[in-house]
């Protein structure tokens, strides 16, 4: 059955913007809207005082003085009012915009949009086969046949002379007659067919001007022409005024340069404008500048120079009209120009350093900025144009009457003092401070002065004297303008200055609780910028102010070690472990400093001081270790651990002395350290770890899978554990069994995803494509609680997929997991393999910054490199690994914990693992 229509479905009968039913009804009143509007304001103005409309609390529904006046007290009350709601609104807006956003999201979720709905069905379309989509049936037309094939009206146009024959004949005709139609239209061979051969046919008509009564052309004309007089009378005309601002029609002409050759009809107009606005205000300079230049851009460039001197008759004490009309004439005309409107402007500098321009040599432009000097001794602009083009001696003295007569310019005093020796410019400077007393550049440049001088001592006077005088004449100390000086004068190379002004200023205007993290913040801006002894400055300040922070303290240490010299960090850390002498961290940095420049003795001096600061310090002694084995003193090393596991026996001092005699060789010693650790750190995986490892390299896999069930029963939350058993089955060819062990991790570890990832990988390794794929999926796409849907499962099922679909699945990627390295990387893979290798390595930036520790995505960045980057691009991405030292990635640390490996620094690692990739992606 076909579907019906009822008046609810289509709304009420008229649109506000209907016409009414009154035709000549006045303006307001034309529409149903308008009235709608009318008895609205009508209804409104009547209020309802009756006592049921009457609160106790509310009062009245409505105002009771809406018609009254609205004064400026009540103008006040409202604003009081409307800030105290806002206030009592501000009080609890987080929690009612929480609150919100919860009701939204519950809604959502009880009533999903037809979109969320369908979405799972929509991507199973992709497993949709070509068979199945072409047994799909048709979907039939439900229609009537009258409904599926309309008859359209047929419309037949004629031309002008049929209804001039019917108007000369008196006729009234609406229809053709049928007989035209039948004998072949209108043009019949019969008599009294309209275009015929024979007399009478072609009777005077509407195509014949003059004889007939009606002329179908001069009615178009006509109609033409009444439109054109509307159009221009709506444009130009209303109620009487007109709407073209003359001034403003010249801004616009003067900002719009019309190119030659543009509408001729345009022109002329503007031409016509113009005109007009020069005979109605003759004394309107932009009148004749806007002609002068409408005549240049269409190339009448004699007509714009007279238009353009009959402007400078008119409107003689004009700067821009004689300025325009020195632009337009040629070269030696200008200088006559410029000079006539000397005469009658003598106090205009723009038109003295226009005269100055047209000059050519030197010396004549000397003496046209001296002269203008006479004239206009107080002009800024003038004395730097005529200082600039003087030699150094006579720049001086120049500077020296410029002062004088423009005592306020603080450029021309700072210029001056430079020119000045060193006495002379103190004396500048002091002048200059007497004559502009809120300025501080004066006091900036005078610590300068004194800096490159040799005089340090005096520029912490100088920049505090600054700080009192300022204050004193009234000006508002403005921390950020300060701090930016402090910037500059740091690029300038004035370091003292610049770490003055930082101890000055540093402190103004904060809250004593919120002093450090501003500063820090402060220090982090100034390193944006690359004033690096201002960060400096702000460090050192901050640890007077903090000398027991050790935050602080790390701060300014990662600072120098990025940043500054190796001494200058020894220096800091030295201070450091001075103040906080129970930080271990900054220990360890001060003995890595020194073992990294080579220094071995030094670092071992520094881990004594250590170890008598913080006796039974695990992290101590296992750097002595690090340190003795780095450099091939393994006994000491040896006796170093042994003295650990008595004294200050724990974990990681068994895991690193059973690693040494591994890596050493000494596989018996490891094992039988291995075993008296596990008698007292039974619940640390590690040491299982390591055991199954040692039973794997023997080749003992029964041995192996026993140590590995051991710990799991000890740490069933080990994941590593887990994930080296499940490796251990399936090298062994157990395929079922490593499964089995998977599924009974995932269920004691629910929501790891590496655990989700090694079983789909599992399958893709076993060749069961499809099973991988489904296992992603129904991680990916249904997102169970069970399977948490993170970055690295994400990254991995881009590139499960086939190559066209990639991209889709990149993207919803990113939409889940924006800020994931692993995605990031997955998508800088992505470019990489489709050789975009500009957004490729703008990806694998972008992945490197968010997360520097990831090794792999080091390894990927330099793979990349090596096969599309230059040598400098190679070499910087080598450095940067090694400054971020990375800990983590799979296939990082595959390499980094291989006993092969375990002297091999980050750069060498980093070679490895890239040598190890291969683009299968």
């Amino acid at each position: 059955a076909t579907g019906f229509t009822t008046r609810s479905d289509i709304g009420p009968a008229r649109d506000a913007n209907d016409p009414v039913d009154d035709r000549h009804a006045p303006p307001g009143k034309r529409t149903v809207g308008d009235q709608m509007k009318k008895n609205q304001t009508a209804d409104d103005d009547d209020e309802d005082l009756n006592d049921t409309n009457y609160d106790e609390f509310n009062g009245y529904a409505g105002s009771l003085f809406s018609s009254g006046p609205y004064e400026k007290d009540d103008e006040e009350a409202d604003a009081i009012y409307a800030a105290l709601d806002k206030r009592m609104d501000e009080r609890r807006k987080e929690r009612r915009e929480q609150r919100e956003k919860e009701e939204i999201e519950k809604y959502r979720m009880e009533r999903p949009k037809i979109q969320q709905q369908f979405s799972d069905l929509k991507r199973k379309l992709a497993e949709v086969t070509e068979e199945e989509w072409l047994s799909i049936p048709e979907v039939g037309d439900a229609r009537n046949k009258r409904q599926r094939n309309p008859r359209y009206e047929k419309l037949t146009p004629v031309p002008d002379s049929f209804f001039a024959k019917h108007l000369q004949s008196g006729e009234n005709h609406t229809t053709v007659d049928p007989r035209q139609t039948q004998f072949g239209g209108l043009n019949t061979p019969y008599p009294g067919g309209l275009n015929t051969p024979y007399p009478g046919g072609m009777t005077p008509g509407l195509m014949t001007p003059g004889t007939g009564e009606l002329d179908m052309r001069k009615i178009g004309q006509a109609r033409n022409t009444l439109m054109d007089m509307r159009l221009s009378q709506v444009s130009d005309s209303v109620s009487g005024q007109t709407v073209v601002d003359p001034k403003g029609y010249l801004t616009d002409l003067n900002s719009m340069i019309p190119t030659h050759g543009g509408d001729i009809n345009d022109i002329k107009k503007a031409r016509l404008l113009l005109k007009s606005v020069r005979e109605t205000n003759p004394h309107h300079p932009p009148a004749w500048i806007a002609s002068a230049r409408l005549e240049e851009v269409t190339g009448k460039l004699q007509v714009a120079r007279n238009l353009i001197m009959k402007g400078t008759e008119m409107c003689p004490k004009s700067e821009d009209v004689w300025l325009e009309a020195a632009r337009l004439q040629p070269g030696d005309t200008a200088k006559a120009v410029v000079a006539q409107a000397v005469r009658h402007l003598p106090q205009s500098v723009r038109i003295y350093i226009r005269a100055a321009e047209l000059e050519t040599d030197i010396r004549a432009k000397k003496r046209v900025l001296r002269k203008a000097l006479e004239h206009v001794p107080n002009s800024v602009r003038l004395w730097k144009a005529a200082v600039e083009l003087e030699e150094p001696e006579d720049a001086r003295i120049m500077l020296s009457r410029a002062v004088e007569c423009c005592p306020t310019s603080v450029e021309l005093w700072l210029a001056l003092a430079r020119l000045e020796t060193y006495e002379n410019a103190r004396k500048v400077l002091n002048k200059a401070r007497e004559n502009i007393p809120t300025d501080r550049h004066i006091w900036i440049t005078a610590a300068k002065l004194e800096e490159a001088n040799g005089n340090t001592q005096m520029v912490e006077k100088i920049i505090d004297r600054a700080i009192t005088s300022l204050r004193a004449n009234g000006v508002e100390i403005n921390r950020e303008q300060w701090i930016q000086d402090a910037e500059e004068c740091d690029k300038a190379g004035s370091v003292a200055t610049c770490q003055a002004i930082m101890r000055a200023v540093i402190g103004i205007g904060i809250e004593e609780e919120d002093r450090k993290h501003t500063w820090m913040e402060d220090a982090d801006s100034c390193v944006a910028h690359n004033a690096l002894e201002c960060a400096r400055a702000i460090y050192a300040y901050a640890l007077q102010v903090f000398p027991s922070k050790k935050s602080v303290w790390l701060r300014a240490a990662y600072f120098e070690k990025n940043h500054g010299t190796r001494e200058s960090l020894e220096a800091l850390l030295q201070r450091a472990v001075a103040h906080c002498p129970k930080a271990e961290v900054l220990w360890l940095m001060g003995a890595k400093s020194k073992w990294l420049a080579g220094d071995v003795p030094a670092a071992r001096s520094i881990l004594a001081l250590a170890f008598q600061a913080n006796p039974n310090s695990e992290e101590i002694w296992l750097a002595a270790v690090k340190l003795e084995s780095e450099n091939n003193e393994y006994e000491r090393a040896r006796r170093l651990l042994a003295k650990a596991r008595s004294s200050a026996p724990t974990a990681r001092v068994f895991m690193k002395s059973v690693k040494l005699e591994w890596v050493l060789g000494n596989i018996a010693a490891a094992q039988e350290l291995c075993e008296e650790a596990l008698r007292h750190y039974e619940d640390f995986p590690k040491l299982w770890m390591m055991k199954g490892q040692i039973e794997e390299q023997k080749e003992l896999v029964e041995r192996a899978r026993e140590a590995y069930n051991q710990g799991l029963k000890k740490c069933p939350h080990s994941i590593p554990l887990w994930l080296l058993l499940s490796r251990l089955e399936e090298k062994v060819g157990q395929l079922t069994r490593a499964r089995a062990i998977l599924e009974k991790s995932r269920l004691k570890n629910p929501k790891n995803p590496d655990l989700w990832l090694e079983s789909v990988r599992l399958e893709y390794r076993a060749g069961l494509k499809n099973i991988a794929n489904t296992l992603m999926a129904k991680m990916t796409l249904n997102n169970l609680p069970a399977c948490p849907v993170e970055g690295i499962l994400w990254s991995e099922a881009i590139f499960l997929e086939a190559r066209p679909q990639r991209k889709t699945k990149s993207v919803d990627a990113l939409k889940k997991c924006e800020h994931d390295p692993h995605v990031l990387l997955a998508v800088a893979k992505l470019f990489w393999s489709e050789r975009k290798i500009t957004k490729a390595r703008e990806w694998f930036h972008r992945t490197v910054k968010i997360d520097s520790d990831l090794g792999d995505a080091w390894a990927f960045f330099y793979k990349f490199e090596l096969q599309h980057g230059t040598e400098e691009q190679q070499e910087e991405v080598r450095k940067r690994c090694e400054n971020a030292e990375p800990r983590h990635g799979e296939l990082w640390c595959d390499v980094s914990k291989d006993i092969q490996n375990w002297q091999k620094k980050i750069g060498e690692i980093l070679m490895l693992v890239a040598a190890k990739l291969k683009n299968t992606f």
